[in-house]
């Protein structure tokens, strides 16, 4: 039996047990991340916690409507076994809410729902090898890249200062995102501090031999996956590598501890290619889009 909780009524104990014993586990679902990152939350329980689906939500015009927050690349279900509750947990929510646009995860089957949504993708790979190994399949371009940092100079620090990185990306990535407002800034800053304090995130920085930053990045840590939660390069200040150096001295560091490495994702065609360069798979989930009248 689905319970529809609110987070008030929530078992916090119980549901994160599940987000972290679950075969989809993601940092993104755990209660304190959603605290973070949405308005509002509720979740659909399954029996005692035996899978669960959070749900963030607004209210507009007197409804409820589900949302995608920003900074969350994957939600959806979580469950300790392979059976397929995707139909009877999105039947439910669709009962529950008129408007409804959540991500799910790479590992949530959907194919029942297809056509109340479309398919995204993401970039993953694999670290199950060397990083000899991993080296070999980055494509001409990347090693092209790593030689013209090599020349630059170029300087990598762990552990800077998450505001720097979030400066970068407003006056960077944030300029061509028109509806990233201050407030988001704010939850990212928050986010990224959590992350660090929890020992489950960590900022890489790329500066010039003048101290310029030109690039960063903040990795997520969970389990045996790291994943890229945001990232920039100085757009006027492109041509040395530096992107490519950043992303491979991460790969470098979490080689030994971790399997999987998480672009954080994109189905822009240019943006994918680049990731797939490092010899990276594209995986895909649903973004999930009703509008029921």
């Amino acid at each position: 039996m689905i319970q529809h909780l609110s987070r008030k009524e929530l078992d916090v104990d119980k549901y994160n047990a599940c987000i972290t014993k679950s075969i989809q586990s993601r940092m993104y679902a755990y209660a304190w991340y959603l605290d973070i990152v949405a308005d509002n939350w509720d979740v659909l329980v399954l029996n005692d916690y035996e899978a669960v689906m959070p749900i963030p939500w607004r209210k507009k015009y007197f409804f409820k409507y589900v949302y995608p927050p920003f900074w969350m690349i994957e939600l959806g279900i979580f469950s300790r076994d392979k059976k397929n509750f995707e139909t009877l947990f999105l039947k439910y929510m669709f009962k529950k809410f008129k408007f409804v646009e959540l991500r799910m995860n790479t590992q949530n089957l959907v194919e029942s729902f297809t056509s109340f949504g479309v398919e995204k993708q993401l970039q993953c790979l694999s670290l199950q090898e060397n990083y000899d190994a991993v080296f070999l399949k980055y494509k001409r371009d990347r090693k092209k890249d790593l030689r013209k940092a090599e020349k630059a100079n170029l300087i990598k620090k762990w552990g800077d200062d998450p505001e720097n990185l979030i400066k970068l990306f407003s006056e960077n990535v944030g300029k061509r995102t028109k509806n990233i407002k201050k407030k988001e800034y704010k939850i990212l800053l928050e986010i990224m501090k959590s992350c660090i304090e929890k020992k489950v995130g960590e900022m890489l920085s790329v500066y010039t031999e003048n101290n310029e930053l030109i690039a960063a990045a903040f990795f997520l840590k969970h389990q045996k996956q790291i994943t890229i939660l945001v990232s920039s390069t100085d757009f006027k200040n492109r041509k040395n590598g530096a992107n490519t150096f950043l992303i491979d001295s991460a790969i470098y560091k979490y080689q030994n501890d971790f399997e999987s490495f998480h672009f954080g994702g994109s189905s822009i065609p240019s943006i994918a290619k680049y990731f797939k360069s490092f010899g990276a798979k594209t995986s895909s989930y649903f973004l999930v889009k009703k509008r029921l009248l």
